[in-house]
């Protein structure tokens, strides 16, 4: 009997090693001895969670993401309970001192935030600079107002109160927005200012962009400002935005694209808010990863560093950024490739790079 139970065992282990074989060959994938988990906007979060499936069918690695807004992205970073940080503001010199150690910043795609509504019946809604500032001040509060007729010349505008929907959470679609604000309102800029967390003079809060998104869809007469995927995902009414060159423009790929063509600094750091370019939709901005330069830190392995580092160096060309804008992002441009390329080459472990 115990030699017929240890016939048994073996023949059991064997077909299950031949079954994992299978498996592995089915995903063509071999699997991994470490995982990767990561944390922060909800900006990128249908670009990231594409991608991320899309690595871990193609080599095995296990990738996990949290959605928790980019001000908790940075938290998760600092605790170093995460293997990087996601957020759509990069870190000043100031905040970047807060953390334990030196970090590096990697672009991995551009997007739009949008100026979202909920007014049945009203398909274009065209908004000066000088509308959104007295909307998100609270001065304009009905949308039959004379002023918003005056610059939307045939369209129903109801005799309806305007809701305000922002973030409650930290927030780096928060931080594009008030940039932006910031730039084509000194008033905006002196009483309410630039930043992931707002003292805001009117409105609702909701958390993540999904939440914004949802409590807009659901509200009539409600605006606000969200990811441009959320909106396109749900169907959900994008208004034409004023640019620095007076044209109305509507988010693209292409008018994303057209923000990024200015100067892009070595480390990535740079708003791209407002920008000169004519056809630039002026409410666009990276997306960054977030990670400590010097990767020997608690513990931890080579092999978990070398995993990060693979990851990223695909995720900002080729395939991935393909992907991008199967969900409504604009690709890297070749440049902050190559700049992002660069800065992943500068991060090390116990002092040696980590990639070649």
């Amino acid at each position: 009997m115990r030699k017929l139970l240890a016939i048994a065992m073996c023949l059991a282990v064997l077909v299950g090693c031949q079954n994992s074989k299978k498996s592995d060959k089915s995903t063509g994938a071999k699997k991994k001895s470490v995982s990767l988990t990561a944390a922060g906007a909800t900006f990128p979060m249908p670009f990231y969670n594409m991608v991320f499936k899309q690595y871990t069918k193609e080599t095995g690695l296990l990738l996990t993401y949290g959605g928790i807004g980019s001000g908790g992205g940075i938290r998760s970073l600092k605790d170093k309970v995460v293997d990087f940080g996601a957020s759509d503001a990069f870190l000043s010199d100031e905040k970047a001192a807060d953390l334990p150690a030196e970090i590096v910043h990697i672009p991995t795609c551009l997007g739009a935030v949008v100026i979202a509504y909920n007014l049945p019946g009203v398909d274009e809604l065209k908004l000066s600079n000088d509308l959104l500032e007295k909307i998100f001040m609270g001065e304009i509060t009905k949308w039959n107002d004379s002023r918003l007729k005056a610059n939307n010349p045939g369209a129903n505008l109801p005799d309806m109160a305007i809701t305000f929907v922002h973030r409650s959470d930290g927030s780096g679609t928060t931080f594009i927005f008030s940039d932006y604000m910031s730039k084509i309102s000194s008033k905006w800029e002196t009483e309410v200012g630039r930043g992931k967390s707002l003292k805001w003079p009117v409105g609702m809060g909701a958390k993540g962009n999904p939440g914004v998104a949802g409590t807009i869809k659901q509200t009539a007469g409600a605006i606000g400002y969200i990811g441009s995927e959320y909106a396109f995902a749900q169907s959900i009414a994008v208004a034409k935005v004023q640019n620095a060159a007076g044209k109305y423009i509507e988010p693209s790929i292409a008018s994303i694209s057209a923000a990024a063509k200015g100067e892009i600094p070595a480390d990535t750091r740079v708003m791209l808010t407002n920008s000169s370019d004519a056809d630039a939709y002026p409410i666009s901005g990276f997306t960054w990863i977030i990670l400590y330069k010097e990767q020997a830190y608690d513990g931890r392995s080579k092999a978990q560093a070398e995993e990060t580092l693979k990851f990223l160096d695909w995720l900002i060309a080729g395939e991935a950024q393909l992907v991008a804008e199967k969900v409504n992002y604009a690709p890297l441009p070749e440049k902050a490739v190559n700049q992002a390329k660069t800065i992943l080459r500068s991060v090390t472990y116990n002092g040696s790079p980590v990639l070649k």
